[in-house]
């Protein structure tokens, strides 16, 4: 296996989410059809790329100092300040001009929202699993500004631990489709994250009221954001903000959709599992999605190694890790549409089954989710 080399030269790559920016503001500028340029450039050429560049199969020494990240890191910090001025300069401009139809005014923040998720909340995740608490402030202002707060509390107290049962909400089931699933997870996903911090705090006999609860935080923030687009834009500068937050959310629950549908971990009785192993993830090595997505596809390595930093993230092949045949850029077309979806992907978690639980004859209640939950 070929070894990747952590540079700054190869750091470039991953900077190719800025190019979003400037693609924002002239669809601002101009309207029209330069409105759909961020969806163009996000979706489309990455997806063409990946046909034109393959796989990218090499992994980087795991055990590169810190300090040589610097370069791939730094596009994860300073982001917020570039989507703050994105959502916010936005929200200002469409309601102070009058060249913008109401039609491209919301093309147009459906590519902001495309930003917000794609980019956004991909480095919020990867700021939330540090330890440093500067990228964890980051990413909590990440999540604000599309008002998703709570996925902070969820997929680090919730997903990480249950990921492959039913106590993980974004753990999709077999044959559940991505409609059905993302209304599912709106509903379940602010419960379970609140009831983990809850958990938490009773194990130090403290109250889920207590001060010390990060959805306190969570809500001051998202409560500030809305003020803020409130007093820049009015009633319209807020539904503009909510209409972003929409697709953020859509497109980071899509990806959560894709990363684990219909994979399961072993039951081993008495509400006890199996650990975590990277065959409970779809892994995808699409070299430009990698790129856009800052590795976010080794996700197989990602739980397998949750504060291992995305440019040190491993590949698996396919006896290691189930692998998805497209990147997620062209894969979550498929997803929108439950039909094609399933068949193209039930065959694979079948062969899945077979090739890791050979001896499990009866998946009914792994497909129907009726194992009992783990324990707490």
């Amino acid at each position: 296996m070929n070894m990747a080399k952590i540079s700054t030269r190869n750091a470039i790559p991953f900077w190719l989410s800025l190019g979003i920016v400037p693609l924002l503001w002239i669809g601002a500028v101009k309207g029209g059809w330069w409105t759909t340029l961020v969806p163009l450039y996000a979706w489309y050429l990455f997806a063409a790329l990946d046909a034109v560049l393959g796989l990218n199969l090499d992994n980087p020494d795991p055990e590169t100092p810190e300090q040589e990240l610097f370069w791939y890191r730094l596009v994860t910090l300073i982001w917020f300040p570039l989507q703050f001025v994105n959502i916010f300069g936005l929200i200002y401009f469409v309601t102070h001009t009058d060249h913008l139809s109401t039609l491209a005014t919301i093309v147009l923040f459906f590519g902001l929202g495309v930003s917000s998720g794609t980019i956004g909340i991909v480095y919020s995740h990867e700021l939330m699993h540090q330890r440093n608490t500067m990228e964890r402030w980051l990413a909590d202002l990440l999540l604000a500004s599309v008002l998703y707060s709570h996925f902070r509390s969820e997929h680090l107290l919730v997903h990480h631990v249950h990921v492959g049962t039913r106590r993980d909400a974004v753990t999709a089931l077999y044959n559940e489709g991505f409609h059905r699933y993302f209304f599912r997870v709106l509903r379940e996903c602010p419960r379970s994250a609140w009831r983990a911090e809850a958990a938490m705090l009773a194990r130090r006999s403290l109250s889920p009221w207590h001060p010390r609860n990060p959805h306190f935080r969570y809500w001051t923030l998202q409560i500030l954001m809305m003020i803020l687009a409130v007093l820049l834009g009015g009633v319209t500068g807020l539904l503009l903000l909510f209409w972003q937050a929409i697709v953020a959310i859509w497109q980071l629950e899509l990806t959560n959709y894709i990363e684990h549908y219909g994979l399961t971990r072993r039951h081993l009785g008495d509400g006890k599992y199996e650990h975590v192993k990277p065959h409970h993830s779809w892994n995808a090595a699409h070299m430009a999605t990698n790129w856009l997505l800052i590795n976010l596809q080794r996700h197989s390595d990602h739980h397998y190694k949750p504060d291992r930093r995305f440019p040190l993230l491993q590949n698996y092949d396919k006896t290691d890790a189930p692998q998805l045949p497209r990147g997620y850029t062209v894969i979550a077309f498929a997803a929108m549409v439950p039909p094609l979806w399933r068949r193209i992907m039930n065959p694979k978690v079948r062969a899945w089954r077979e090739q890791y639980y050979p001896d499990i004859e009866d998946w009914d209640d792994y497909k129907y989710g009726r194992n009992p939950l783990p324990e707490l």
